[in-house]
């Protein structure tokens, strides 16, 4: 068989293996796990979409972000100027990890009930980077994040989230950024 008809031929296979060399990047056992879980396995679809999510905050990497959530997903907190969408955390993501190269997000709490999933999550690192305010860029000089977040999410049926409601500590957040007095 010539090596062009081989290749086509093997193509959807090769596609196949290269997909699954991928895998082990955003495994389960890779995700981080919540502290306290409860109404579900750390393996179930819903508690997995979360523990995506919250290794996108903590990675900044896209690709789970994308795994996380769904094709339609909607944030029903949005902050002002951040865009709705996928776009929205990928872009809140960026700011972020820019100001905190060190982010660590641990879900501390999670509770799942039927297609939701509550999380309390726990956001630590050191400020070393440059985040943006309205006077202008701000540049760390080591300082400790440490601050709360809880989401809720609906997950569809394809084990993603569809919808986000989040509240932040971003009193704490800010006043250790420098941006408000203490």
């Amino acid at each position: 068989m010539p090596v062009s008809a081989s290749a086509s031929v093997f193509a959807p296979a090769l596609l196949a293996l290269s997909l699954l060399g991928a895998a082990p990047a955003h495994a389960a056992m890779d995700l981080p796990m919540p502290a306290h879980l409860s109404g579900a396995t750390s393996t179930d679809t819903t508690a997995l979409a979360a523990r995506r999510y919250a290794a996108f905050w903590q990675s900044g990497d896209p690709a789970l972000a994308r795994l996380a959530l769904a094709d339609d997903f909607i944030d029903r907190t949005l902050p002002a100027g951040r865009p709705q969408g996928l776009a929205g955390p990928l872009q809140a993501s960026q700011v972020f990890h820019a100001a905190v190269p060190d982010l660590k997000v641990a879900i501390e709490e999670m509770l799942v009930a039927g297609d939701r999933v509550s999380l309390r999550l726990h956001f630590t690192g050191h400020f070393t980077g440059v985040f943006p305010t309205p006077q202008g860029e701000l540049r760390g000089q080591g300082q400790a994040i440490d601050f709360h977040a809880f989401d809720l999410y609906r997950v569809n049926a394809l084990g993603r989230i569809s919808d986000n409601w989040h509240l932040e500590d971003n009193l704490t957040l800010l006043r250790q950024l420098g941006v408000l007095a203490q």
